[in-house]
């Protein structure tokens, strides 16, 4: 039998992670020395207390039945009381926060409860690829506001037409970024608020890089921002905070109505989270700060030792004040995104992201991790050095 797939899949790009795997495999396979600082995951191992509670919490028969689908209360109070201590912002923990599966998880079925054919969700491009791909797994319209670095990798309000405007029904952000690792401020957040309300546009903020910052650099929640819980929520996760990508335990927070659309969803679709990894959660959020501080002089040293790597080559890279992603434009003669990371695979073995992944405006610019140690980092402006001569 023939299998045929629905149009809505057949208009989704390949997706952008799932091919460096491949690629990055098939390298490996053949025996080589792969550097990959292509996808965002983190090397660094989950902090041993938290693996100690889920072997606790998972030899507890009561915790091996279905989890409750909006998560333990217990959770959701210790999500509410970090984001009380850390940026001042007070929740509801019954209505006002929802664990989720993976950020990712909630961000990919928050469009199903809003959007309706045609409808239109503002994502920034460059941007994470889950936002536009949701968008149209729901039957919506993607329009792309364009992140470009003279506006400081913001998009610009104010071109977005009014027509567009009063057709969109949702807004996804993400400060710190993903890919340029640019941040944001409360004066921008407060036109975002003004913007929603003016339009009555949900707003979907992406902080999961929120706690990865160098430098003194603290970043600010969107829900911070006066009149913000009216218009929209926060996304959050313990997978770069704590290092538990695997894990996949996040949550979103922030307009109840909003929140509540997002649960209804998810009732029809999964059982919950394995209420173990909800426990061991809950004990990252509460004996974890120690972990962040650990972390982010990690990625400090690293982001600056690869920085000053690619400047030393020609490159005029800048240290990020937040996340642990280094966004650069391409060297002089490179003559596309994925032509320069396919060069440096085949010639140095190094994995990186062409911009043009993340959407057409990253176009001339490619994305490196810093998920692997200093030396490795050393080792892969070293190979550059040897083998991209020509690119410079």
């Amino acid at each position: 039998m023939d299998i045929v797939v629905s149009k809505k899949l057949e208009s989704l790009p390949p997706y952008l992670f799932a091919e460096i795997d491949a690629a990055k495999r098939k390298a490996k396979a053949e025996g080589r020395n792969i550097i990959d600082l292509g996808v965002g995951d983190p090397d660094i191992p989950t902090p041993s207390f938290v693996i100690e509670k889920l072997y606790e919490a998972a030899r507890d028969p009561r915790n091996h039945r279905y989890a409750l689908d909006q998560g333990m209360p217990e959770l959701r109070e210790a999500i509410a009381d970090w984001y009380r201590q850390r940026f001042g912002v007070t929740l509801d923990p019954a209505t006002e926060v929802l664990p989720l599966i993976g950020s990712k998880e909630g961000i990919a079925h928050l469009p199903i409860a809003f959007l309706n054919k045609g409808d239109v969700t503002l994502v920034p491009d460059p941007g994470y690829p889950p936002y536009r791909n949701a968008t149209i797994l729901a039957d919506g319209k993607p329009y792309a506001m364009p992140l470009r670095q003279s506006n400081g990798f913001l998009p610009d309000l104010d071109a977005v037409s009014p027509a567009v405007a009063d057709k969109a029904r949702l807004m996804f952000l993400n400060y710190p970024n993903n890919p340029t690792g640019a941040v944001a401020d409360s004066a921008f957040f407060e036109k975002v608020v003004a913007f929603a309300q003016a339009h009555q546009v949900v707003i979907c903020h992406d902080a999961a890089y929120s706690e990865v910052a160098f430098d003194g650099f603290r970043a600010v929640s969107f829900l911070e921002t006066p009149g913000a819980k009216e218009v929209g929520v926060e996304f959050h996760s313990l997978s770069k905070t704590y290092n538990m990508t695997g894990w996949r335990l996040g949550w979103v927070c922030g307009h109840a109505g909003v929140v509540a659309a997002l649960a209804r969803v998810k009732s029809n679709i999964d059982s919950g989270i394995f209420q173990a990894i909800q426990v061991a959660g809950l004990a990252a959020l509460r004996e974890g700060s120690s972990v962040v501080e650990q972390n982010n002089k990690i990625y400090g040293e690293r982001c600056q030792v690869f920085v000053d790597g690619l400047n030393s080559l020609g490159w005029k890279a800048q240290k990020p004040k937040a996340s642990f992603y280094v966004w650069v434009k391409l060297p002089k003669k490179a003559k596309s995104s994925v032509e320069f990371a396919r060069i440096l695979l085949e010639r140095a073995n190094i994995v990186a992201t062409p911009g043009v992944g993340f959407g057409k405006y990253g176009e001339g610019y490619v994305r490196f991790a810093m998920t692997l140690d200093k030396a490795r980092l050393q080792e892969a402006v070293e190979r550059m050095k040897v083998y991209l001569v020509d690119q410079f």
